[in-house]
């Protein structure tokens, strides 16, 4: 298995400036040859950490709304669909754009300095899986000019989602090159700051070629990616097993716990289970409601209950005691909880789907059960000895085949509630509830509204991306979605 990480500081990056006065203080001379830049080995290991301690929070409090694992019962605006009125989360904007810009920062002394070139690899790949999470929610956004490190463009323009992906510079060219200049390099000095993978320059390789793997499925309604796919799969150096994960652990105490450790309880307790995953874990006599849930208050006999998503929380009173809470894992036993950037499980599911769909020469039905034996592994639960030829055997190929694919594949992203959603926008699975109380005129949203702030601080470029979504609308598809 990987390393445990219970010690992942929290860092302040500084810059030294050596600064001499005048008595009179008019004059301020600066030392030339004070160091003027940040070690990248800091900048590594802050992004890696402070990305996916933010993004595991937005993964749970928004991303989990908006894919229906938890409900909100109150502060719910978000759970209703206001996408514009973000509560307990529900901005991911700021964390993209702060660790993209630390990340420019790191990859452009990686090309400036052969000294930090080994840098090089892991700032492309952190890049690209950075700009993938972020074009996937909203669509068209800032990316050549958006993250300029110390040269950042104030009002920089929108690049179309299609050029994001697959234009020089894009999702996949990087992917390409981070892997290219890690095989290259021949260096002696050794990669730091890697909370991902303690340095490890083939676990970075195969973490950005099961990137490519994700990046082509998400595109694969819109380009044939049939080629590329095959040649990763036979290659075989890709995230295949839990040893191997892209992931760095929570503790169970502060500072580097979950943060939903931290909050009040009364926040905490907001989240209840939605009725759409219980029935779901329900349909399959599921073991892992277990360790995602806790059995509501008013059980009389270790019951779990869900509460339909979007309720109106001024007309339709309830009592926290009648639905489930999340589990423990989430708020007790947080050191028994990660940051994931990427799976063993989540690879092989892309990798089942992709043999269903003819994408890729390989037996989809022996993919799809590897993967749900790793997610069963991944949450710490027994897989139960007739799970795969009972409830969760795979079916007889087809539309059938692809939604259990999909539908085991969100049950394991709950710490990644983005995901589920998304994967949701892409495939059409698993099938989402109407809300309670909509405030999108009954209709799931299909992708994230730009924040307020982008109107007033890049009004001009907003302007037109806004036209190009219908005036912001959270219903206009963004260019990979094929779903009607």
């Amino acid at each position: 298995m990987l390393p445990t990480y219970k010690t992942v500081l929290t860092l302040t990056l500084t810059v030294a400036v050596v600064i001499s006065c005048t008595k009179d203080f008019e004059e301020i001379n600066t030392n030339p040859n004070a160091p003027l830049t940040v070690q990248p080995s800091l900048l590594l290991r802050q992004v890696i950490y402070d990305y996916g301690e933010q993004m595991s929070y937005e993964g749970f409090t928004a991303g989990n709304l908006l894919g229906q694992y938890t409900t909100a019962l109150d502060f719910n605006l978000f759970d209703r669909h206001d996408l514009k009125s973000p509560q307990l989360g529900g901005n991911p904007w700021p964390v993209f754009y702060q660790n993209l810009r630390d990340n420019e920062i790191m990859l452009n002394l990686a090309l400036e300095n052969e000294t930090f070139a080994i840098y090089e690899g892991p700032a492309r790949i952190m890049k690209a899986y950075m700009a993938a999470a972020l074009t996937d929610l909203f669509g068209d956004v800032p990316y050549t000019e958006g993250f300029k490190g110390k040269d950042i463009t104030v009002t920089p323009v929108y690049d179309p989602q299609e050029e994001i992906y697959m234009g020089d510079g894009g999702i996949l060219d990087n992917l390409e090159k981070g892997i290219g200049a890690i095989q290259n390099y021949t260096g002696s000095i050794a990669l730091e700051g890697d909370i991902l993978f303690d340095g490890d320059l083939e676990g970075w390789i195969r973490f950005a070629n099961s990137l490519r793997i994700k990046s082509l499925m998400r595109i694969s309604g819109k380009v044939n990616v049939a080629a590329q796919l095959q040649s990763i799969y036979d290659n075989g150096m890709f995230i295949d097993e839990n040893a191997e994960n892209a992931i760095f652990e929570f503790t169970d105490g502060e500072p580097n716990n979950f943060r939903l450790a931290r909050l009040r309880i009364g926040d905490f307790n907001n989240f209840v289970l939605s009725e759409t995953l219980e029935e779901v874990l329900t349909d399959l006599n599921d073991p892992r409601i277990n360790v995602l849930f806790r059995p509501f208050g008013n059980s009389t006999m270790e019951e779990f209950n869900g509460l339909l998503n979007g309720i109106d929380a001024t007309q339709t009173p309830v009592a926290l005691a009648d639905y489930s809470l999340a589990g423990t894992v989430f708020r007790e036993n947080t050191g028994r909880l990660d940051a994931n950037f990427l799976t063993g499980w989540e690879t092989q599911f892309f990798l089942a789907e992709a043999a269903e769909r003819g994408l890729i020469t390989a037996n989809a039905q022996q993919l799809y059960e590897t993967a749900v034996t790793q997610a069963f592994e991944y949450w710490q639960t027994e897989l139960p000895t007739d799970y795969l030829s009972t409830a969760g055997a795979y079916g007889s190929g087809g539309s059938g085949s692809i939604n259990q694919i999909i539908t085991q594949k969100w049950i394991a992203n709950m710490i990644n509630g983005y995901e589920g959603w998304i994967e949701y926008r892409r495939t059409g699975f698993p099938q989402l509830k109407t809300l309670s109380a909509s405030l999108n005129n009954d209709l799931i949203p299909v992708r994230m509204p730009y924040p307020a702030e982008e109107e007033a601080l890049n009004s001009v470029n907003y302007t037109a991306a806004a036209n190009a979504t219908d005036g912001n609308s959270i219903n206009v598809l963004v260019w990979w979605d094929n779903i009607p």
